[in-house]
C-alpha cells in the first residue's frame, strides 16, 4: 500500500508540473515552451516575461531538447521563478525580430508586464541574448548572457540595457575572449554602461549551466524595470 501511495503522489506532482508547462508549436516563427507559475497567476497580477535562448546543441525541430539545460531544466528540478518563462527553439541561430514577435504573442496571451521583459541565454543563446537586447534596448529591462559573445556593431545599443555577462576561464568551446570583446566594445561606447563581466574560475562551457539553478541572476534581473 505504501508503494502505491508513493506512486500516486509522484504522479500527482508530475501532473502539476506538466500542467504549468505548455508547448506552443508554430508553423512559422519559433515553437516554444511557456511556463506560468500558478502561485502568481492565481493572484491575477501582471507578470514579467523571462526569455531563455538555448545553445546550438539544442537546435532542431524536437522542442523537448530545450528541456535539457537552462531555465526550463531548473524549473523541472524544482526552482520557482516569479515570471512567465518562455523558451523557444531555433534550427538556425537566433533572429531578434522573431524572438520579439514571440514575446508580443506571449505578452498578449497572458496580459504580461511589458515594462519587465528579460532575456537570458547560453552559448549561441548568449550571442542571441546580446543581439536581442542590442537591437531592442527600448524593450528589454535587463539581460544575462552566459558563455557566449556578441555582435560588436550592437555594442552601443547594449549600453542602454543592464547586462550581466558570465564566462568560464576554462571554456574550450567559446573562448572567454568572445565575452571580453563585446564587454570592451560596450564600455568603449559608454564607460558608464550598466554592464558587468564575471569570469567564473575553472568554469567550462558546460559547468556554467549551474548559474541557471541559482538565485543570483534572477534576483538581479528582476530588480530592473524599464520605463514605458
Amino acid at each position: 500500500m505504501r508503494f502505491i501511495y508513493l506512486l500516486l503522489l509522484c504522479t500527482m506532482v508530475t501532473s502539476v508540473t506538466q500542467a504549468q508547462l505548455q508547448a506552443v508549436r508554430k508553423k512559422s516563427g519559433y515553437s516554444y515552451w511557456v511556463h506560468v507559475p500558478d502561485h502568481l497567476e492565481e493572484k491575477k497580477q501582471s507578470l514579467p516575461i523571462l526569455v531563455f535562448l538555448h545553445g546550438r546543441s539544442l537546435s532542431g525541430s524536437d522542442i523537448n531538447r530545450v528541456k535539457r539545460y537552462g531555465v526550463i531544466r531548473a524549473i523541472e528540478k524544482g526552482k520557482q521563478i516569479d515570471a512567465i518563462v518562455v523558451a523557444p527553439q531555433t534550427s538556425n541561430g537566433w533572429n531578434p525580430d522573431k524572438v520579439m514577435d514571440m514575446v508580443d504573442e506571449v505578452a498578449d496571451a497572458h496580459q504580461a508586464d511589458r515594462s519587465r521583459i528579460y532575456v537570458c541565454g547560453m552559448s549561441m543563446g548568449g550571442y542571441g541574448t546580446m543581439d536581442v537586447a542590442g537591437k531592442y534596448p527600448d524593450r528589454i529591462a535587463a539581460a544575462v548572457a552566459i558563455c557566449g559573445g556578441g555582435t560588436l556593431g550592437l555594442a552601443c545599443g547594449l549600453t542602454k540595457v543592464p547586462l550581466w555577462i558570465h564566462h568560464g576561464n576554462n571554456d574550450r568551446i567559446v573562448p572567454l575572449s568572445e565575452s571580453q570583446k563585446i564587454f570592451k566594445a560596450i564600455k568603449n561606447c559608454n564607460p558608464r554602461a550598466d554592464a558587468t563581466l564575471t569570469v567564473v574560475p575553472g568554469g567550462t562551457h558546460g559547468s556554467v549551466e549551474n548559474i541557471f539553478h541559482q538565485d543570483a541572476i534572477y534576483d538581479w534581473m528582476f530588480g530592473y524595470t524599464r520605463q514605458l
